[in-house]
């Protein structure tokens, strides 16, 4: 059994699983990861190769976490000769007054000023002028903020697994679902299709397969599961770029929750002659991460090309390819990710750190350490209150 013994194991191999692994790695402390899948999967919200780094957001907090990940960004990126932050820039436009689950822009202005970090107003006018878009109404307003990026997401997957794979302390499992998980002296004994491994202490990360594992231990979170599409359109104009970006905008359909949408750049590591868009909305949310088809719901793909048609200009009207990606969101208002330890009432609860729901690609690097610091000291000099599990819609199953 000293084999399968291990100071800390990681239930999710993803980005967070790989970063938490990481960081554990760095302080010598004997650690495994399992993934139910294969590392550097297709089949969460992992899926697809970039993601957003921007530092608009409604919160201060929010604001000064993704500025306390830049080192942690720097630091991994000391690693790989490949490029982990393409520093495009952020635009945020739209109805100034319009709130959704990413916030609002007026509010977004308000938490960068009062962190300090420098921004550019632009009028709808501006917006037409300086970055590619078109007919958009004349009382629209935006921001840009220069340090935004796309996440070379595939490269920061390879680099961390490398990473890991490096460390004498790690041990990788992939295709390990975790079918069980008992408790015996405080220790877990965590059962797979293949054998049985225990640990002090777990963290737990497995993205949208989240209460799959937490029922294990006898509580799960209220969630609901997104199938999230995305739309690759090619470019007519093979020199214009395009910035990250959100717009905000009222709903203009029954029953749309909300009507925003983004995009990415082109790069290099995704399709490098095409631009992708998304809607940031479903239409049908799941009950459950296997009822996942990875086809787009084709009236998501109808808002979206719409949108492109009327709204963008260098691209093609019609998308030549789609994807899409599944993601648990919490349920509760304005707090998309849960970070912390299990509820005090589930049994050795102290040695249990879950991280839960949203979009965690921009604080990838950072909720490495974070995670590593819970599960190895029990706390974490970064402020964790707004994501506190205590205030959550976690349940006991019992």
């Amino acid at each position: 059994m000293n084999n399968n013994y291990f100071d800390v194991i990681v239930i999710g191999g993803g980005a967070l699983g790989l970063a938490t692994g990481y960081e554990l790695g760095k302080r010598n402390a004997k650690t495994l990861v399992l993934e139910r899948f294969s590392f550097i999967n297709q089949q969460g919200s992992s899926a697809g190769v970039s993601r957003q780094f921007r530092i608009p957001y409604p919160d201060e907090y929010m604001v000064r976490m993704v500025l306390d990940s830049v080192p942690y960004w720097d630091e991994l990126q000391t690693h790989t000769d490949a490029t982990l932050l393409d520093k495009v820039g952020t635009l945020w436009f739209g109805d100034p007054s319009v709130k959704t689950t990413e916030g609002n822009i007026e509010a977004a202005e308000k938490a960068m000023n009062k962190v300090g970090v420098k921004y550019t107003p632009l009028t709808a006018q501006q917006i037409e002028e300086q970055y590619h878009f078109k007919n958009l109404p004349k009382d629209y307003t935006g921001l840009f903020q220069a340090d935004g990026a796309s996440i070379n997401l595939l490269a920061t997957l390879e680099t961390l697994l490398q990473r890991n794979q490096a460390s004498p302390s790690v041990t990788l499992r992939e295709y390990q679902s975790v079918l069980q998980i008992t408790q015996k002296n405080d220790e877990f004994w965590i059962t797979t299709h293949d054998e049985t491994f225990v640990a002090k202490k777990i963290v737990v990360v497995p993205g949208p397969y989240i209460n799959n594992v937490l029922t294990l231990l006898d509580f799960k979170v209220d969630v609901t599961y997104w199938e999230m599409a995305s739309a690759y359109f090619k470019k007519t104009k093979p020199d214009i770029q395009y910035p990250t970006w959100f717009v905000f905008q009222e709903p203009t359909a029954e029953g749309l929750h909300d009507n925003l949408f983004y995009g990415f750049p082109s790069v290099v590591w995704d399709n490098p002659d095409y631009i992708r868009v998304a809607p940031d909305f479903v239409m049908k949310p799941l009950s459950n991460p296997d009822q996942r088809t990875h086809v787009p719901n084709p009236q998501e793909l109808a808002y979206t090309i719409q949108w492109v048609q009327n709204h963008m200009t260098g691209l093609e009207p019609v998308p030549h390819f789609t994807s899409t990606c599944l993601i648990a969101l919490s349920t509760i208002e304005n707090k998309e990710m849960l970070l912390g330890f299990a509820p005090s009432s589930i049994p050795n609860h102290e040695n249990i750190v879950v991280c839960a729901t949203g979009w965690a690609g921009k604080f990838i690097p950072l909720l490495g350490r974070i995670l590593s610091d819970l599960a190895l000291d029990g706390k974490t000099p970064y402020d964790l209150q707004p994501f506190q599990i205590s205030r959550t819609r976690f349940k006991s199953i019992l």
